[in-house]
């Protein structure tokens, strides 16, 4: 670094400081997005399989936005305050109440709208935690909770090491309890628990036993928990896997509270960057019926977190229009399927193992440490250990993006996040990329 970099780092204040040097998130999904593959206009661009986007169904929506795209003169003001508008609101929790079943039918005075549910999850860690609080969270994990529980608010990410058991089971709600309570023996106050449900990575969903177990966990131990609900809509028929047998996607709006938990304990995420394929939007929500206090005290920090009006009044546009937006589910909700039949079939007849059971969500995780050992002769010892990085290298030699197992807390070598929910051309580019890099 030189001496100039280095007089400029040092007026920085130290969290700032750990951040300013290339690679300090990570993951080179930046650079990715900068250099995208296109078959005629960038030959030479990253085939991107790894970020968390659906471009299923952009002609749809494109159409339906410049159909219906009359904006008001009251989006150019500051609306009905940072909180979000009322006329989304109310069109978010109609459109919930049609499709959740929630036990209390939603009003708008119980949602929050933020710039994107990146936010949302912030918020909740701001409110729920003071700094050097605890949050629990279950791994394999999205990767981006890590620094939206953590980077601002200074809460502590108590990670549960879920290997051989996985989050779905109801041995897993023990093994939060054994987390929680090793955290308060090194003096780590633990004040919230976080669920992705349907799961990223896994692509599966938590059947209504298993979140009433966390639900009276967290009863038990006084604890919020935070559903992250953003894939709900983006369900699908698994026709290729026989096993695991899929559960069917169930909201912990939808069950009873009474004699499980406080339901003051209780709130939900959801946005349109995932069921509507939408993540340039920035439109997130936070649900909290029964916690008047906590949705009033983000009212002192919503100002940050401030969507646009122009983008609440494109979805609200959209989640008005009932009949388009049943159609747009159904349809999207079949390409999904058709997308993840693909990719599994290369993935067969390729000989890569993968992860299987999925039937929400976006993703594959393929063992492609195994797959690449078996092409070039098992190795043991540091070889092995390091098998994702070098995987990792080969994958960005070849120009194609995958996560990678660690960005997303995978407890064993060579696993990586292989997002399908892409055009057909896009999937079959990659794939062929991905397999020349472990080849």
């Amino acid at each position: 670094m030189s001496s100039n970099a280095q007089s400029q780092l040092s007026t920085l204040s130290s969290r700032a400081q750990a951040h300013a040097h290339p690679g300090a998130i990570g993951s080179p999904l930046w650079d990715v997005v900068n250099d995208l593959w296109h078959p005629q206009d960038n030959p030479n661009g990253y085939v991107n399989l790894g970020i968390a986007e659906n471009l299923l169904m952009h002609h749809e929506l494109e159409k339906h936005i410049a159909q219906n795209f009359k904006l008001p003169l009251h989006a150019f003001t500051y609306g009905n305050g940072p909180l979000g508008s009322k006329r989304l609101k109310t069109a978010v929790a109609r459109f919930l109440n049609r499709r959740l079943e929630p036990v209390t039918q939603l009003e708008a005075q119980h949602i929050v709208i933020t710039n994107g549910t990146s936010h949302s999850i912030e918020h909740t860690s701001w409110a729920f935690c003071n700094p050097g609080d605890g949050f629990l969270l279950g791994q394999p994990y999205y990767g981006a909770f890590l620094p939206d529980i953590a980077l601002r608010p200074g809460v502590e990410v108590v990670k549960v090491p879920l290997k051989h058991i996985g989050p779905m089971n109801l041995e897993a709600v023990e093994e939060y309890e054994s987390v929680l309570l090793a955290a308060k023996e090194r003096g780590v106050t633990v004040r919230a628990l976080m669920l992705c449900n349907p799961h990223n990575p896994l692509g599966r969903c938590y059947s209504r036993e298993v979140i009433i177990a966390y639900m009276r966990l967290c009863q038990r131990y006084q604890i919020h928990l935070v559903s992250d609900e953003i894939y709900a809509f983006s369900v699908w028929k698994n026709e290729r896997d026989a096993a695991p047998a899929p559960v069917d996607f169930v909201s912990a709006l939808s069950i009873p509270l009474d004699s499980i938990m406080d339901p003051a304990l209780l709130h939900v995420l959801w946005g349109v960057s995932k069921d509507f394929g939408a993540n340039g939007l920035r439109v997130g929500f936070v649900i909290s019926q029964h916690n008047e206090a906590f949705r009033q005290a983000l009212l002192s920090v919503a100002i940050y977190s401030y969507a646009s009006s122009v983008s609440e009044h494109i979805v609200a546009n959209i989640l008005e229009d009932d009949a388009w937006v049943d159609e747009y589910i159904r349809t999207n909700q079949a390409r999904l399927a058709e997308s993840y039949a693909f990719v599994v079939d290369f993935l067969r007849k390729h000989d890569i193992t993968y992860t299987p059971g999925a039937n929400a969500a976006f993703f594959i995780v393929p063992d492609l440490g195994k797959a690449y050992l078996e092409r070039h002769g098992n190795r043991k010892g540091s070889d092995a250990d390091n098998i994702t990085g070098e995987i990792m290298q080969l994958l960005m030699k070849n120009k194609v993006f995958l996560t990678s197992g660690p960005y997303f807390g995978a407890q064993s070598p060579g696993l990586f996040r292989l997002v399908f929910s892409q055009p057909r051309e896009v999937l079959d580019e990659g794939l062929k990329r991905m397999l020349a890099a472990i080849s």
